[in-house]
């Protein structure tokens, strides 16, 4: 079917406005999904000469070629699916493709073309690997915990010593002497222990001196045996 924009609607067949319609439809979405999907139209009714629009032609083909063998399926059968969708398939060159087919249907139900998409995944595959290891990360934990803010300030302290609590299933205050042991050496290599202020707002949270922050920090001597 050649030119249908020329002919007067009134002078086409059903068949044909399906076909002309489809076409349509067919380069909207060749468009609208370049450069990576393939969108072609076939005449089920022509078999032998099926492809009577093609959009993106990344599989080499060209109006004029053969219907595949799910427009040959469709033909011998009327129950076959009206839409086959996201099933996987292959260009002529290996590359893995994503495909959908959609069967068109007169008004007597007879199958007279089909819409099919074929997506070009080759590319998108690539993506996710690059994707995947430029978002992955070690297994091991950094040996330091690290927060990447701009500045640290008081509520960073009080909140790191709620958090431990929480943690510890206690309050602040009813921390036993090495669970505030570990807090304080936890601050301190945190960096947030050096901030202005910091060892008296430990203190009082804790309801210890800043004399107890301080000897919380020092190294207990070996006893030797």
């Amino acid at each position: 079917m050649k030119n249908n924009e020329e002919i007067p609607i009134e002078t086409l067949s059903e068949n044909q406005l399906l076909l002309r319609e489809g076409a349509k439809i067919a380069k909207a979405l060749g468009e609208m999904f370049a450069p990576t999907c393939e969108v072609v139209l076939h005449d089920l009714c022509n078999p032998l000469h099926s492809i009577v629009a093609i959009e993106q032609p990344l599989s080499g083909r060209k109006i004029g070629d053969p219907s595949t063998e799910m427009g040959l399926a469709r033909i011998r059968d009327p129950q076959y699916p009206d839409v086959v969708q996201n099933y996987g398939n292959r260009f002529p060159d290996g590359r893995p493709a994503k495909s959908t087919s959609i069967g068109l249907r007169n008004s007597q139900g007879e199958y007279v073309a089909a819409l099919c998409l074929n997506m070009d995944v080759s590319l998108l595959d690539s993506v996710q690997r690059v994707l995947s290891q430029l978002t992955s990360v070690d297994s091991e934990q950094a040996p330091t915990q690290e927060s990447l803010r701009s500045s640290f300030g008081s509520k960073d302290v009080k909140r790191a010593i709620e958090d431990y609590a929480a943690a510890m299933s206690s309050q602040p205050r009813a921390l036993s002497t090495p669970q505030r042991k570990v807090l304080i050496r936890h601050l301190a290599t945190s960096g947030l222990l050096q901030l202005r202020g910091a060892a008296k707002i430990v203190a009082d949270e804790l309801g210890i001196s800043r004399a107890s922050v301080y000897n919380a920090l020092k190294v207990e001597p070996t006893r030797g045996v």
